[in-house]
């Protein structure tokens, strides 16, 4: 780096020491700046990343607000085991999301974003390439791409319609026969009518990779402000002046808002209000599986999860939108496992009899695309949140971009669709 770049290094806040705020912290501090992290749990805190499925999914090209997603979401609320369902209330928030998303579920709206969730998704994949070489694979990528398992023969014709569209975005994506399927994947039974195949999706272990981004920074220079909550703002002239926090008062160059599902409570007092709600997903891991598949899946019907991550096997699943509340819903743990002995038939509901169950929060934008950029009431303020069941796919792209931001320089790709201000 040049001497010219070095003084213009900036001091920076990151608030939120999830993925999106390490990955933000980590290539801001790659860009030369000086990077604290703020994080309102401890060290060992659990993250709405660490317990999810582990997938970089340039497979999944449609953002959560599509065609058909409103009255698919109406049906599965009447089952209380479905993957899906919103925890009916009186909040303002919750019904401004509600009509935010019911404008943008439609053939328009996926036509505009998926480009652009394509060229993140494969830089996304690219940037963990590189952490992998750098740091030895220590978080276990695995590049032998994602199956989405289908059931029925409605299920597979929707998903080769899928497949289509992936092929129009220059995606691979291959539609495979039951014995094709199990060819590819002959450690695991699978009962299925056949699959699609994408190539360039890929797995890893998101607790090994936060460990090991935390083990970077700290050895970089950065700091860490563990047990640390956002308590009010100080601001003058179009700029934060200072955070004001459990520990303390806080001043910086920069402030990066990425509380996640957080966000509202952390900008209290910023006048930011970005449609926002918390969609609780769930995941289970057998340490001893009776069968390990080598490649991740999606059983397509059920949508769960299925990740092979070392010798663990982890199922994952369901969007609940309940605001933040991280409480256990017994309904919708059995019917991830009930779905799985479907799909594949070796594994049985005893199998998950005295496994524990975790839970996670997702950002969820009405939109399916996250905020990412400057508002524009603030100079020195810098958003990244809204990612939903994506946080873990994008966090390396996020980074990126949020390093460009905070460097002043442009953005390697328009990210004008993912302003924070398209709500205001």
């Amino acid at each position: 780096m040049a001497d010219g770049e070095l003084a213009n290094n900036k001091s920076i806040l990151v608030l939120g020491g999830g993925v999106i705020g390490l990955c933000t912290a980590y290539y801001a501090m790659q860009a030369g700046h000086k990077v604290t992290i703020v994080e309102r749990g401890k060290p060992d805190h659990d993250s709405c990343s660490l317990g999810n499925a582990g997938m970089i999914v340039p497979s999944h090209f449609v953002p959560l607000a599509a065609p058909g997603m409103v009255t698919m979401g109406l049906k599965m609320m009447l089952d209380p085991e479905s993957p899906f369902t919103v925890r009916p209330r009186l909040d303002a928030d919750l019904m401004r999301w509600g009509w935010n998303f019911l404008r943008a579920a439609n053939a328009a709206h996926v036509a505009r974003t998926s480009p652009l969730l394509r060229d993140m998704s494969l830089l996304s994949r690219k940037s963990y390439e590189e952490l992998s070489a750098q740091y030895g694979n220590s978080f276990g990528l695995v590049q032998k791409g994602l199956l989405m398992l289908c059931k029925s023969e409605s299920t597979l014709s929707e998903e080769k319609h899928m497949a289509e569209k992936a092929h129009a975005l220059g995606l691979a994506a291959e539609v495979l026969t039951p014995e094709e399927t199990a060819a590819l994947d002959p450690g695991i039974d699978m009962n299925i009518a056949g699959s699609v195949y994408f190539p360039q999706d890929c797995h890893l272990d998101p607790r090994r990779f936060v460990v090991a981004l935390t083990k970077s920074l700290t050895e970089g220079g950065a700091k860490f402000l563990w047990g640390t909550d956002v308590r009010g703002w100080k601001t003058a002239e179009a700029q934060v002046q200072s955070v004001e926090t459990s520990g303390g008062s806080l001043t910086a160059d920069e402030y990066v808002l990425a509380g996640g599902s957080w966000f509202a409570e952390m900008a209290r007092g910023l006048g930011l209000r970005l449609p926002l709600q918390a969609g609780k997903g769930y995941s289970l891991t057998l340490q001893t599986p009776r069968q390990l598949p080598m490649i991740c899946s999606i059983m397509a019907e059920a949508r769960v999860a299925v990740t092979p991550m070392g010798g663990t096997l982890r199922f994952g699943g369901t969007m609940e939108i309940c605001g933040l509340d991280t409480t256990v819903n017994a309904a919708r743990v059995r019917g991830i496992i009930k779905s799985i002995p479907d799909f594949m038939p070796a594994f049985t509901p005893e199998d998950f009899r005295e496994v524990p169950v975790w839970t996670g929060l997702r950002p969820c934008s009405p939109d399916g695309l996250p905020y990412i950029g400057r508002p524009a009431r603030y100079r020195n303020v810098a958003i990244a949140t809204g990612h939903a069941m994506m946080g873990l796919s994008l966090g390396p792209v996020t980074g990126k971009l949020m390093a460009d931001i905070l460097s002043d320089r442009q953005p390697t790709l328009d990210i004008s669709l993912l302003s924070p201000d398209r709500y205001a």
